[in-house]
This record gives C-alpha cells, structure tokens and sequence, in this order.
C-alpha cells in the first residue's frame, strides 16, 4: 500500500508556499527571523495570522477546560438505551428524495391500539417486519398480533374480522405501509371485572 508523503501539496498558497511551511516557520517570523518571501508575502501573513488565531484558541481551550456537565452520563446512557430500544427501522415511501424511517416498534404501537379500540378485545404482543416492495412501489409488512378477546362480550370470529379490518387501515392510513400477510392469534380469554367486582 503507497502512502502519499507529501501532503503539503494539498494546502498550497496562492504564492506557492505550502501551508505545513508556513507552520513549521510561524515561531521564526513572529520573532522577526522570516525570509524575505515570508516579510512581503500577504498571502502567507493572512494564512500566519489564521494559524495564531486557531492556535491561541486551541491553548485557551486546553488552559480552561469547561467542566464535566454533572447529567452528562446520564443524557449518554439515556441516548444509548432510546437507540436499542427503537430497534430496527422500516423504510417508508416518500416522493422526496432521501429516505424517510420508522422503527418497527413505533409501527407495532399503532396496531395494537387498532386492536384496543375493537369491543372487548385487548392487544398483547405485536412484531413488524419489512418483507420488501409491491409492485406499485408500497412496502409491504409482515405482522404477527397476539390479542386477548372478553368473553361473552363478542364472537370470537367476528372480532377477528374487524381486528383484521382495523389493523389493515391503521398501518396504511397512518402509517404508509401495506399489510401482506397478518397472523392473528387469540392468546386469552378475559372477564370484564368492572360491574362491582374487585
């Protein structure tokens, strides 16, 4: 592997000094030791006074460092946990160029409470997955709903039917995205507890 040496040709000056020159020079011109190039050059006296103002700011900020902020590790570990607990994204279509994402668990909220809002049903796991793109360009999803049905309160197969109805409608209405395949399953059967009972 060739490692390129001379870099300096990178950071050339308009008058054909390069600019690690200048650097390696700053201490002798400033005690008046520069050639006559370095006395008449504006060009290397703009870029010598750039080079002090950044390095008198690099000494100021090593003499007074800013001190720690107290909550510090507590924003980075808060940060660290959002980040895995979001999980992984679903690319969602957009006519603007770029990519627009949405973490799958942010997706499953929002068919549980499809779920939630049929009569005597209660949402309980819920998992997303991206399985690609239609044909029109719609990215399709796999879902997998576990749901807790009242008893007495509905059929069972009629809940299911308008579970499966709402769900659909939620993830493309507000979420963008089609369903391709839903797998729903009754996971429990629960009382309505609230007549008086504790």
């Amino acid at each position: 592997m060739a490692v390129n040496e001379t870099t300096e040709q990178d950071y050339t000056l308009p008058c054909g000094r390069a600019l690690e020159q200048v650097w390696e020079r700053l201490d002798a011109v400033e005690a008046g030791q520069g050639d006559e190039h370095e006395a008449t050059c504006p060009h290397c006296r703009d870029a010598r006074d750039s080079l002090l103002a950044l390095r008198a700011a690099t000494r100021e900020l090593i003499d007074e460092p800013e001190p720690t902020p107290p909550d510090l590790v507590g924003r980075i570990m808060f940060a660290v946990r959002a980040e895995v607990r979001r999980g992984r994204t679903l690319s969602l279509s957009t006519p603007l160029p770029g990519t627009v994402e949405i973490s799958e668990q942010a997706v499953a909220a929002v068919l549980r409470y499809a779920a939630d809002s049929v009569p005597g049903v209660r949402a309980r796991r819920c998992r997303v997955r991206g399985v690609g793109t239609g044909p029109n360009g719609e990215r399709l999803v796999e879902v997998t709903l576990a749901v807790a049905v009242q008893f007495g309160a509905t059929r069972v197969s009629e809940a299911l039917t308008v579970i499966r109805e709402r769900v659909a409608t939620a993830l493309s209405a507000r979420v963008g995205l089609v369903m391709q395949n839903l797998d729903l399953t009754v996971a429990d059967v629960y009382e309505d507890n609230s007549e008086g009972k504790p």
